[in-house]
């Protein structure tokens, strides 16, 4: 009789398990995972992408440790320093900071912005003065608060437009905002009695479609959202303005009845622009006032007014709208503004000032930095409307309030970032694509990042965290090492994020370093032997171009050595999608 085989105890078995080249096996089941993915709805893409991160962590993957990451505003337009009392630059928050909706409480000020396909979602910023802002946290800083981010569109998908309010009568902030996911989006809103502080869990609004949803806490108790309702219209140019007010309950924390069309007096065909999006309702002297963009969020950009004396209208549209746009200025004025809109107002000591878009081009309009928030003072009509700009008026990048003090730059002006990954958590700073890396990333002593395989076109959160891009020109610098077990498929570096299609790495790997694009394009390549070497990084941008350099760390010092250069075209804003671009640090085993 034959014996059986004795059974290897478990141990053994890890062991061989972990000696086997999984990376390989991995890398093609991705593939076949994102393919699941994409087919499944939203509490399935979550268990996916669960599944997806259970197996890249069971790896033993290569790592990359990265020492630190200095970045460097370069802008000359900031040379020079601001002098008068009051004075200030604009846009106030550099860099993609788009649909900025602002409140203020007790004199402290707080200010969001989108931030479509990134996560953590929502940055939250705190300033004294309207002029200088600080990121103090993020809003949907945990994975749970966001289960529908995975797979979207990073430009066009994610979260649209965010308002925050404050309710005096029961002394909470709210943050309320829209997830595109596809076909589908899904309007909720989350709530805090600190904004530097944990948000609660979203809530979703069943009767609320469309998007860019916002609050308001009228004095006699009752709350309403007004938002941009979906577009059933067939006609394009018409005078519906596609908005709808609905009642809120505070105490349910749910909508009531129908939502109601608004209703809106002076605007026709003949005008062919863009409906209404990002409203806001405010009351100012016991009259209702709407503000909301309208145009599109191109060059015809624009925000209007409307007035009414009950909160569902009759609405009246102000006759010298519209209260902001750039659209009328010359193409080749100096220091150009463009696509001014989409405003949010604020009281500051009997004064109102606005928060808005805008975007600062470098080349026939185009730009890297996207969508920036920008703040003026707001100015009141004879007939009792406010307005930010009008005729030709020009949005300045330097102009100053009278009787204020300026603490700038903060988010303006050049200024040095500069992180050693000594904390044992990210700044909050830090974003990355489609969720969380944490089970990817370690910081304390460094920031080690494993080389996961995951690619940063897949709509699965890759082992990314990057930072905004603030100016046209900056210089960002880094080190970084390869453990020595890393593969010839495994890479870490620079990554310069615009879109899934539009990524310049600067990646060091075990034969080499090179700059690549999506899809396996080599833009140059050095031969080097790197393995437990210390290799050091830059990547600048100047004179249209972003120049790409290293030097080895270890060796003896001397100048880096430029590898290539690449236009900035590459990563403009035309190149598709809502927000601006991204640089940051990147580790994969995937083909990039």
């Amino acid at each position: 009789m034959m014996q059986a085989a004795k059974e290897k105890p478990f141990t053994t078995k890890l062991t061989a398990l972990n000696s086997f080249d999984w990376s390989q096996v991995v890398c093609c089941c991705h593939k076949f995972f994102v393919y699941l993915y994409h087919k499944f709805k939203t509490m399935k893409k979550l268990i996916i992408s669960t599944i997806i991160f259970g197996v890249v962590t069971a790896v033993n993957a290569a790592t990359a440790q990265f020492d630190n990451f200095s970045y460097t505003g370069l802008d000359s337009i900031y040379a020079s320093p601001l002098t008068e009392p009051g004075e200030y630059y604009n846009p106030v928050i550099s860099g993609w900071a788009s649909d900025p909706s602002v409140v203020g409480r007790d004199g402290d000020y707080w200010l969001v912005t989108s931030t479509f396909g990134y996560f953590p979602g929502v940055p939250i910023y705190h300033s004294r003065d309207l002029m200088t802002w600080t990121q103090v946290g993020n809003v949907l800083s945990r994975p749970e608060q966001l289960p529908w981010l995975q797979g979207v569109s990073l430009g066009k998908g994610g979260i649209y437009a965010p308002a925050i309010s404050y309710n005096p009568a029961n002394g909470l902030f709210y943050m309320i905002t829209t997830c595109v996911n596809g076909n589908e989006s899904i309007n909720f809103y989350v709530t805090a009695t600190d904004p530097t502080g944990q948000w609660s869990d979203p809530v979703v609004l069943p009767d609320v479609h469309g998007i860019d949803p916002s609050f308001f806490f009228d004095d006699d108790g009752k709350a309403y959202i007004v938002h941009k309702a979906d577009e059933h219209s067939p006609v394009k140019w018409s005078n519906y303005r596609a908005l709808a007010i609905i009642e809120f309950d505070t105490s349910t924390g749910k909508t009531v009845g129908e939502p109601v069309l608004f209703k809106e007096e002076g605007v026709g065909p003949e005008e062919q622009l863009e409906r209404n999006e990002g409203p806001h309702i405010y009351k100012i002297n016991s009259k209702y006032y709407l503000i909301a963009a309208e145009g599109g969020t191109s060059w015809c950009h624009s925000e209007v007014c409307y007035k009414a004396d009950n909160i569902y209208g009759p609405w009246r549209r102000w006759s010298r709208g519209p209260m902001l746009t750039q659209r009328l200025q010359k193409t080749n004025r100096p220091l150009p503004v463009t696509c001014a809109g989409h405003a949010d107002l604020v009281e500051k000591d009997g004064r109102w000032l606005a928060v808005f878009l805008g975007c600062r081009p470098w080349s026939e309009g185009s730009e890297h930095l996207g969508r920036e928030t920008f703040m003026m003072p707001v100015r009141w009509s004879a007939d009792s409307f406010p307005y930010i700009t009008q005729n030709l008026d020009l949005v300045p990048i330097k102009t100053n309030i009278p009787a204020t003090e300026t603490q700038q730059p903060g988010q303006a002006g050049n200024f040095t970032w500069t992180d050693t990954f000594r904390s044992p958590s990210l700044d909050p700073g830090w974003i990355s694509l489609w969720g969380s890396p944490a089970e990817m990333v370690t910081v304390g002593d460094g920031l080690v990042m494993q080389c996961a395989p995951v690619d940063t076109r897949s709509g699965i959160t890759p082992a990314y965290v990057g930072r905004r891009m603030q100016h046209h020109d900056f210089e960002v610098t880094t080190t970084v090492t390869l453990s020595r077990d890393a593969k010839d498929t495994d890479a870490a570096g620079l990554l310069l994020v615009k879109s899934e299609q539009r990524q310049l790495f600067l990646a060091v790997t075990p034969t080499g370093i090179s700059l690549m694009k999506p899809g396996g394009k080599v833009v140059a390549s050095v031969d080097l032997k790197t393995l437990g070497r210390p290799v050091e990084l830059r990547a600048e941008s100047r004179d249209g171009n972003h120049i790409f350099s290293y030097r080895i760390a270890d060796s003896r010092p001397g100048d880096f050595i430029t590898l290539d250069a690449v236009s900035r075209d590459w990563l403009q804003s035309s190149s598709g999608g809502f927000t601006g671009s991204t640089i940051g640090l990147f580790a994969t085993s995937a083909p990039f």
